[in-house]
């Protein structure tokens, strides 16, 4: 205070024609003498007189102080009444901030909020966690229990000092403590097994900004040149352990036996003293007392520079130096704003805190028996609501039990692609890691929650990276598709070959008999099926999906028609050879061609209705399994597809039960057992596709549907056809007329015999 006051008004340009002074009261960490001291200070009495100023020879334009946060509560409680200018360079609470409660407090020591804040960040720095507060009987057996490494201690100057005894009394060692700002006025009372117990602590502390010239005037501190300095004669005394003479008495050297001190000469050596008395490079508020003092100087300078007509205050009035009120200077004080001595920025926010800077001090108690404080780091709210934490490790020196930096968790970190998951009733810092769900990530270390992949990603095994869906469809490359693909070929060509064999043997009577035409475009119909099926391979477009599941219903309608038609034909030939039948104008190629043309017409009416109502499309289903994106053709209207597969079905059952009716006909005139068992085949297929179809999806879905496509075609061909290749290609002798008219008479003339052997029975 008195060093910052000389050196003001050495400056004759900061308050020209001002001399800086002081009154100092000391409240002695009491609040009640804090209020009095302000009371007194107001008024100018001994006595105090509220509401009456008694001084007028000097102005008052603030208050500074005090310390402790609870004397400054009291005060700021009575200054904010007046609105006069309280400046504290210790009290650090928070709730010193509200400005509706103390409108005219103001401090030069950072809020305690962002040493807390300070203090999380250093936490998340070393991957360290809080403990439990409460009473100190309670807190003690806290510690004693828990395994952590590393204990935070968040409490005022107050507090501290009984917790931090009883700690080094239960002889807690091993621990790593976090301290806060309070830390620094403690130590200074606490006993030397305290001070070993909290060797390698590391904390907070009030930054320390360098005041030039501060150390000399220290060291040229004397008390005979300033004999009116009530603290450097009481100072000198303990400091050298001497004493000065009373006045009035003759104090010489022989009266000095029996224990008594020696006499005080002021011509002691300060620099003699030990650094632990007199430390003039480490003043606990040395720097802030600086910065509020000059805060309240430049408040004035800035007072007294105003000019008339652009002043802060109603028609741009400025204040009479000597004779201004209190909530005027206030104004001033709140609006400072310069430089310190350190090259800082200096000035009050709207809460009357100042920027928040603190340093990270490393407390080590050294083999000497001294302890000291290393600088390891900083924490700076630079910019506002970005605080930064900027720590030294390799400076930092920890308790012998340590020789790297303690870890102190619960749980061990959750990687990248797992998520934390609180232990029941654990502490928060007591964790499992769940691995992610399908289709979620985390990609941080630590991760609360797990984030959901879009809809066209998926995450990668390790669930810390979405990853695009693979693509599937029933493509060539694939074994189910290229296997599919090799057995259309395969019978598109043994079709092909068939009807090459019907061609050559054209005039033939096997090929002739049940209308040879039917023949040939049963065969063509058969292979249009097989090839159908290669609409269902490779990646599914706009036009395949419209168009495929119509083509195959129209074929398989048209084979399906074709076996009808023969059915009938075999029916109606061989009834019109009975006398008198009916049947006879029917025999030939228009019932057959009108029962082909009937049976496809239907079915095209229902997929054309199909079409233009509501089509299949292509659809990109990205649901239906895990990690993939099935491309597929949605049938568009359910109803119209089950429509085309349930006509196409009651085509099969007509033909079915017409063969079924006609398969004791005499079989060199007709098929009807062969196609009896076609359909047979045929129905037995599409039976077993239903339920196959309804279970499968994506891919295999698709593969279901060809094989009954090929299986059903496959069974019709077979059994239709073959039997008749086999007698052009390998019994031709079979294949004649001849052959034919004998094996009509064997027929005749056996069921002649068996009708006379039965009506001799009778």
């Amino acid at each position: 205070m008195i060093f910052a006051t000389e050196e003001i008004n050495r400056n004759s340009k900061l308050l020209p024609n001002i001399t800086l002074g002081f009154w100092i009261f000391d409240s002695c960490y009491s609040r009640e003498r804090a209020l009095l001291g302000t009371l007194l200070l107001l008024t100018g009495r001994q006595v105090p007189a509220p509401n009456y100023q008694c001084d007028h020879n000097s102005l008052l334009p603030a208050i500074i102080g005090d310390a402790p946060s609870s004397s400054s509560l009291m005060m700021a409680t009575v200054l904010g009444l007046y609105r006069y200018p309280q400046v504290s360079y210790g009290s650090s609470i928070s709730l010193l901030s509200d400005k509706q409660m103390f409108p005219s407090f103001m401090r030069t020591v950072p809020n305690d909020i962002f040493q807390a804040l300070g203090m999380a960040q250093m936490l998340l720095h070393f991957e360290m966690v809080t403990k439990d507060k409460g009473k100190i009987p309670s807190l003690i057996n806290v510690i004693q229990q828990t395994t952590a490494n590393v204990i935070v201690i968040y409490a005022t100057a107050e507090n501290l000092v009984p917790l931090l005894e009883a700690i080094s009394v239960q002889n807690i060692t091993g621990r790593v403590w976090i301290t806060p700002s309070a830390w620094q006025v403690s130590v200074q009372v606490l006993s030397m097994r305290a001070v070993k117990t909290f060797n390698g602590s590391i904390g907070f502390f009030i930054h320390k900004g360098k005041i030039p010239g501060l150390k000399e005037f220290m060291y040229n501190i004397n008390p005979l040149s300033s004999p009116n300095d009530i603290f450097t004669r009481k100072f000198w005394e303990e400091a050298f352990g001497c004493q000065w003479p009373v006045s009035g008495k003759n104090l010489t050297s022989a009266n000095l036996v029996g224990g008594k001190k020696p006499l005080c000469t002021g011509h002691e050596d300060l620099k003699s003293l030990d650094v632990s008395v007199y430390d003039v490079y480490n003043f606990t508020y040395a720097f802030s007392m600086y910065n509020a003092l000059y805060a309240v100087a430049h408040s004035l300078h800035n007072l007294l520079s105003c000019k008339d007509g652009q002043g802060p205050f109603q028609n741009g009035v400025c204040v009479d130096f000597y004779n201004f009120q209190s909530w005027k200077s206030l104004h001033y004080a709140k609006n400072v704003q310069f430089e310190n001595s350190a090259g800082e920025e200096m000035y009050f926010d709207k809460n009357g805190d100042p920027p928040a800077r603190y340093d990270i001090l490393n407390f080590c108690f050294l083999p000497d028996g001294s302890s000291k404080y290393f600088k390891v780091g900083s924490f700076e709210n630079k910019v506002q609501g970005n605080p930064e934490l900027s720590i030294n490790e390799q400076d930092i020196l920890w308790s012998e039990q340590f020789n790297q930096v303690p870890h102190s968790v619960c749980s061990g970190s959750c990687l990248p692609g797992y998520q934390k998951v609180s232990q029941s009733g654990q502490p928060i810092c007591c964790f499992d890691c769940m691995l992610c769900s399908k289709g979620e990530i985390s990609n941080i270390t630590d991760a609360v929650n797990c984030m959901k992949c879009s809809e066209d990603n998926w995450s990668n095994d390790r669930r810390d990276k979405c990853i695009p869906k693979h693509l599937e469809y029933l493509s060539y490359e694939d074994p189910y598709g290229a296997s599919l693909g090799f057995s259309t070929g395969t019978f598109s060509l043994l079709t092909v070959s068939i009807l090459c064999i019907f061609v050559k043997f054209k005039d033939t009577p096997i090929a002739k008999a049940n209308n040879r035409d039917l023949s040939f475009l049963l065969l063509i119909a058969l292979t249009l099926c097989f090839l159908c099926s290669l609409l269902f391979i490779g990646q599914p477009a706009k036009l395949t999906c419209m168009f495929r599941q119509v083509i195959f219903g129209l074929t398989f309608s048209l084979c399906v028609a074709c076996i009808l038609a023969k059915t009938v034909t075999v029916v109606i030939a061989f009834s019109a050879t009975k006398p008198d039948s009916r049947l006879r104008n029917c025999v030939g190629s228009t019932v057959s061609n009108t029962i082909v043309i009937l049976g496809l017409l239907i079915q095209v009416i229902i997929c054309f209705t199909w079409l233009s109502m509501c089509g299949p499309f292509q659809h990109f289903n990205k649901t239906s399994e895990d990690g993939k994106i099935i491309i597929e053709c949605n049938d568009g209207s359910v109803i119209a597809f089950w429509c085309m597969l349930g006509y196409l079905g009651l085509l099969a059952v007509v033909s079915f039960l017409v063969a079924f009716l006609a398969r004791n006909l005499p079989g060199n005139f007709n098929e009807a057992k062969l196609i009896t068992f076609s359909m047979l085949v045929f129905a037995s297929v599409w039976l077993s596709f239903i339920p196959a179809y309804l279970s499968t999806k994506g891919k295999y879905m698709v593969a279901v549907e060809i094989f009954a496509i090929l299986a059903s075609t496959a069974g019709m061909l077979g059994c239709i056809f073959l039997p008749k290749c086999y007698i052009m290609i390998l019994r031709p002798e079979l294949n004649t007329r001849g052959y034919i008219i004998f094996l009509s008479n064997f027929k005749e003339e056996k069921e002649k015999t068996i009708q006379l052997k039965e009506h001799e029975s009778f």
